[in-house]
C-alpha cells in the first residue's frame, strides 16, 4: 500500500504510520503533505480513496473532512470534482434506498460544510427536501402514511447530522436551524405513534404499551438534540479539527452542491383495508427499518456521565464500525476500542452490540458475527470488558422470564458458543439455586440449554467438569448416553434382532438398494407389518451412520430410497419421524440433524414434520426444552430458504437472459450485415465476404440464439418450482397456525380475559411480599456486577417460580408463535387472507390471534 493511501486509512489512529504523534491537527498536516505530493499524477485515484475511506470509516469523517479542505485551498478543481461525485452518490443511494449510504454521506456534506467546503446554502437545501418530502409522506390527502418510516428516516438523517454541524449552522444561520427544528417539530405532531409491540425485547413491554409520554426512537433523537442546544452545542465525542484550521479555511471556495429528489413513494392501496395496509406498511418497515432498538442492560449509574446527544453518537461509531467491518472481526474490533472519544464507553459498547445481537425481527448480520466480535473485545480489553460482558449475561439472566422467546433462543446460543472460547469458564455456583426451581422454570430451562449446547461444542466430560463447583448442576446435563438402539435391548434373541443383523449384513456386504427394498417388501413387510419393519430399518440403518455426522449423512444419500419406498405419504412420514426421534431421544442435536437432512433429500415433508412436532409426546415439552422447537425452526427455515434460493435463481436468470439476447441480437446483426454485401460475377450474385468468417458468423449467431432459448426454458422451470414451492409454503403456514390454535384451544385457562403474555402471567403469580427499599431487579453490585436479588424470576431470595406449568406452558407456545409470526412475516403476509379465514377466526383464542398479530406488526385492534 502506497503511503498517501497508508496515512489516509490510518489517520487519527494510534499507528506506526504516525509515529509517536497523537494530535489530530499532527495527522492531518502529515496526511495532506503527503496527498499534495501525489496530487497532481494521482488525482483520480486519490478522489476515490478518499470517498472511499469517509464512507466506510465514518466515524473519522471529521478529519476527512478538514483534510478535504486543506486540499481545497491548493486545489479547487478536484474538490469541485470530488463534490460532484458526493452528489452522485448521495442521489444514487437515495434512488437505491441504501439507508446508510444516504446517511453517512449527509455526515461528510455537513462537515464539509464546516471545513468551508461546501456551500451552507446547499445542506440547508437538502433539509428543506427531505423534510417537504417527509411532510408530503405522512399527510393523509397528499401522501401515504404507509410509508411514515420512509419520513422517519429523512427526519433522523436531518436529526443525526447536527452534533457534527449545529453549532457552525447556529452561527451562520440561526434563524435558519431555528426554522429547521419548528419544521420537525410540526411532522413529529402530525405523524402516527405506533406502538410497535412485535418488536419489544422483554414481553413486559408488551403489556405495558406505550403511553403518551414515552418516545419512540425518532422523538428520543429529538429531544437529544435539543439538549444538545441547550447545551450550546457542545458534543465531546465528535472532534473539531476544522477548528485548528480555521483561519487557513476560512479563505478557501466554498462549492455548490446542487439539487438533490427523493424517490417517489408508492401510492396508497386502491381498495385500503386492514390486510392490503399491513402488507405495504410491511414493506415500507423492510425498506426503511429502525437503525437500533435500545436495550437498557444496565443501571443508569454506568452511563449517566455521559451526555444525551454523546450515547447517540457512540451509538453511531459502533454500529458504523460493526456495519463497515462486518468478515473483518480483529480489524471491527480495533476500532471499536479505539474510538475518537475522551471518555471510557464499554458498558455502552456492551449495551450496543447486544441490542444488535438480540435486535428484533432479525439482527442486521449473521449472530456468529457479533460473537466473534465480542470474544476479540474480550482479548483486546482483557481487564474491562470481560467482567462488563458478565454483568451483561446476569442481568439478562434476571429477567429471561420475560425476554422474547427469539432472543432467549439467541442468547442460549451466543452465550454457549462465548463459553467455548474461554475453557468453559463461567461461576456457575451463583445459579445452582435453578435446581430448586420446577422444572419449567425459564432460569432453569436457560442453563439447562446453555449446558446441552455447550456439550455440542465440546464434550460431556469436559462440560461435567465445569459445573463441578455447582452441586448438583449435573443433574441438567442432557444424557450421556449415545443412541437408543432398542433391538435386543433386552439380551434377548427375536425375530426383529434377526432381521436387522440380516439387513445390517447386506449392507455391509454393499447389496444394492433394490435389493434391499425387493427383500423388505418380499420378506419382511407381509409378514411383520409396517410398524415391526420400520423399526428394524430405521434402527439398524441409523445405528450404523451413528458413529458421526459423516456416516449419518452417507447412510441417508446411499439408502434414502429405502426410507422413501417405505414411507411415500405423510402419514408414514409422521412415524419415520417419531422412530428416529425415538432411536435419538438422548440426542437432540443428530434428532435434528437427522430429521433436517431427511426434509433436504425429500424423505420427510415439512407438513410430517409439523405433524410430528404437535404430537403429544412433544407437546408436553414445549415449555422445558428447545429440541421440538429446534426440529421446527429448521423445517420453516428450509422451506423459506428453497423460496429465497428460487427467487434468487431467478433473477439471476433473467439477468443473463437480457445480456444472452442482447449478445443473439448482435450476432445476428452482423451475419445478417456479412450477407448483405453482395458482388456480381457473370451476373449472378456472389457473397463478398470471407465463407469461412461467414459460417463462423452463422455458427455464432446459431449458438447465441440456442443460448437464449436454453435459459428462457430453464427461467421457465424455476418460476414452476417456485409457484409450487410457494404453495408448500402456504400449506405449511395454514397447518403451523392450524396446530397452534388446536393446542392453545385445549390449554389456555377457560374465561381468561388476557390480551398479552405479561397479563396472563401476572393473572397466575401469587402476590408476594417485596420490600420496596430493595433495589431494582437489574441493578448490579459495583465491585463484582453480581446481581443483588432475583424477585422477580424467583431466584435466590424469592425461593419459587410463581408461574404454575400450564401457564408457562401457554406463555412459552404463545411466545413462539409470536416469534415464528415475525421471522416469517415476509412470507407469511402474502397468504394472510386465507390465514385469516381458516385459522385466525373470531373462534381462535385472543391471546393467540393476539400473538400473530403482534409478530406481524398488524395493528391490534384489528385483532
Amino acid at each position: 500500500m502506497s503511503s498517501w493511501r497508508s496515512l489516509l486509512l490510518r489517520i487519527g489512529d494510534k499507528s506506526p504510520e504516525y509515529g509517536a504523534a497523537g494530535d489530530f491537527k499532527d495527522h492531518i498536516e502529515t496526511c495532506f503533505g503527503a496527498i499534495r505530493r501525489e496530487l497532481d499524477h494521482s488525482q483520480t485515484e486519490i478522489l476515490e480513496f478518499l470517498l472511499a475511506c469517509a464512507e466506510q470509516l465514518p466515524h473519522k469523517i471529521p478529519l476527512y473532512g478538514t483534510l478535504i479542505g486543506l486540499i481545497n485551498l491548493e486545489n479547487e478543481d478536484f474538490v469541485k470534482k470530488l463534490v460532484d461525485k458526493t452528489r452522485t452518490k448521495f442521489q444514487d443511494a437515495l434512488n437505491s434506498g441504501d439507508c446508510n449510504g444516504v446517511r453517512i454521506l449527509m455526515r461528510l456534506m455537513t462537515v464539509m460544510m464546516c471545513s468551508k467546503v461546501l456551500q451552507l446554502s446547499s445542506l440547508v437545501g437538502i433539509f428543506d427536501t427531505f423534510l417537504s418530502s417527509a411532510a408530503t409522506i405522512v399527510d393523509e390527502e397528499k401522501g401515504n402514511p404507509l410509508w411514515q418510516p420512509c419520513a422517519d428516516f429523512y427526519i433522523t438523517c436531518i436529526l443525526s447530522c447536527l452534533p457534527w454541524g449545529g453549532a457552525e449552522l447556529v452561527e451562520q444561520v440561526p434563524e435558519e436551524i431555528e426554522r429547521l427544528m419548528v419544521s420537525v417539530e410540526a411532522y413529529l405532531s402530525i405523524r402516527r405513534r405506533d406502538s410497535d409491540t412485535g418488536l419489544f425485547f422483554f414481553e413486559k413491554d408488551d403489556a405495558n404499551e406505550r403511553g403518551s409520554g414515552d418516545k419512540d426512537f425518532v422523538e428520543d433523537l429529538y429531544d437529544r438534540i435539543q439538549a444538545l442546544s441547550s447545551n450550546g452545542w457542545k458534543v465531546e465525542s465528535v472532534p473539531r479539527p476544522h477548528l485548528s484550521f480555521e483561519a487557513q479555511l476560512v479563505a478557501g471556495k466554498s462549492h455548490e452542491f446542487g439539487t438533490v429528489s427523493c424517490l417517489n413513494i408508492p401510492s396508497p392501496p386502491s381498495v385500503p383495508s386492514g390486510i392490503s395496509n399491513g402488507k405495504q406498511k410491511h414493506e415500507a418497515e423492510l425498506k426503511y427499518p429502525q437503525r437500533i432498538h435500545r436495550l437498557n442492560i444496565f443501571p443508569p449509574s454506568k452511563t449517566e456521565d455521559l451526555q444525551p446527544i454523546d450515547r447517540f453518537v457512540m451509538e453511531e461509531y459502533l454500529l458504523d464500525v460493526l456495519l463497515f467491518f462486518n468478515g473483518c472481526r480483529k480489524e471491527c474490533a480495533s476500532f471499536m476500542v479505539g474510538l475518537p472519544v475522551p471518555f471510557r464507553y464499554e458498558y455502552l459498547m456492551a449495551e450496543t452490540i447486544f441490542s444488535q445481537l438480540l435486535m428484533l425481527p432479525q439482527p442486521p448480520f449473521k449472530p456468529i458475527y457479533y460473537t466473534l466480535v465480542i470474544i476479540d473485545l474480550c482479548k483486546a480489553l482483557p481487564g474491562a470488558f470481560p467482567a462488563v460482558v458478565a454483568g451483561a449475561v446476569r442481568a439478562l439472566f434476571e429477567k429471561i422470564a420475560d425476554l422474547d422467546m427469539e432472543c432467549r433462543t439467541r442468547l442460549i446460543l451466543w452465550f454457549s458458543h462465548h463459553l467455548s472460547n474461554f475453557q468453559f469458564i463461567w461461576p456457575w455456583e451463583e445459579w445452582a439455586y435453578v435446581l430448586d426451581l420446577p422444572k419449567w422454570a425459564p432460569q432453569r430451562v436457560f442453563v439447562q440449554e446453555v449446558l446441552e449446547r455447550e456439550v455440542r461444542l465440546s464434550y460431556w466430560d469436559k462440560v461435567k467438569q465445569s459445573v463441578e463447583n455447582a452441586a448438583g448442576l449435573e443433574e441438567l446435563l442432557p444424557p450421556k448416553g449415545g443412541p437408543n438402539l432398542t433391538l435386543g435391548a433386552d439380551g434377548t434373541e427375536n425375530n426383529e434382532n434377526v432381521l436387522s443383523g440380516e439387513l445390517n449384513n447386506m449392507v455391509k456386504g454393499k447389496a444394492p438398494v433394490r435389493e434391499i427394498i425387493s427383500w423388505i417388501d418380499e420378506s419382511i413387510l407381509p409378514n411383520n407389518g409396517l410398524e415391526v419393519t420400520l423399526r428394524v430399518v430405521v434402527q439398524t440403518l441409523l445405528n450404523i451412520g451413528s458413529k458421526s455426522f459423516t456416516h449419518l449423512i452417507t447412510v441417508l444419500e446411499r439408502y434414502g430410497q429405502v426410507f422413501a419406498k417405505l414411507c411415500p405419504d405423510q402419514d408414514k412420514q409422521v412415524m419415520l419421524i417419531a422412530e428416529v426421534g425415538s432411536f435419538w431421544k438422548s440426542n437432540t442435536q443428530m434428532t435434528a440433524i437427522a430429521i433436517d437432512r431427511m426434509m433436504g433429500y425429500r424423505l420427510v415433508s415439512n407438513l410430517a414434520i409439523v405433524r410430528w412436532v404437535f404430537s403429544l409426546e412433544n407437546i408436553e415439552q414445549f415449555h422445558t426444552s428447545d429440541r421440538p422447537w429446534e426440529v421446527l425452526r429448521n423445517a420453516v427455515s428450509k422451506t423459506y430458504n428453497r423460496i429465497s434460493d428460487l427467487r434468487k435463481e431467478i433473477l439471476s436468470l433473467k439477468r443473463n437472459i437480457l445480456s444472452a439476447e442482447e449478445a443473439a441480437k448482435q450476432a445476428k446483426d452482423e451475419l445478417d450485415a456479412a450477407e448483405s454485401k453482395l458482388t456480381l460475377v457473370d451476373g449472378e450474385p456472389v457473397l463478398g465476404e470471407n465463407p469461412a468468417r461467414l459460417n463462423r458468423l452463422k455458427s455464432q449467431a446459431a449458438k447465441a440464439k440456442e443460448e437464449v432459448v436454453s435459459l428462457q426454458e430453464s427461467f421457465e422451470a424455476k418460476e414452476a418450482l417456485l409457484v409450487r414451492a410457494i404453495e408448500e409454503n402456504e400449506a405449511l403456514f395454514l397447518m403451523l397456525y392450524k396446530s397452534f390454535s388446536n393446542v392453545l384451544v385445549e390449554r389456555l385457562p377457560e374465561g381468561s380475559k388476557a390480551r398479552s403474555l405479561h397479563e396472563l402471567k401476572a393473572a397466575e403469580v401469587d402476590v408476594m411480599a417485596v420490600d420496596p427499599q430493595e433495589p431494582s431487579t437489574m441493578e448490579l453490585d459495583n465491585e463484582n456486577q453480581q446481581p443483588q436479588n432475583s424477585q422477580s424470576n424467583g431466584g435466590k431470595k424469592s425461593g419459587a417460580y410463581n408461574v404454575g406449568e400450564k401457564e408457562q406452558w401457554c406463555i412459552t407456545t404463545l411466545g413462539y408463535v409470536k416469534a415464528f409470526s415475525r421471522q416469517y412475516a415476509a412470507e407469511i403476509w402474502p397468504h394472510i387472507e386465507k390465514l385469516d379465514a381458516e385459522v385466525l377466526t373470531e373462534e381462535a383464542p385472543p391471546l393467540f390471534r393476539s400473538a400473530v398479530y403482534s409478530g406481524l406488526r398488524r395493528p391490534i385492534n384489528e385483532a
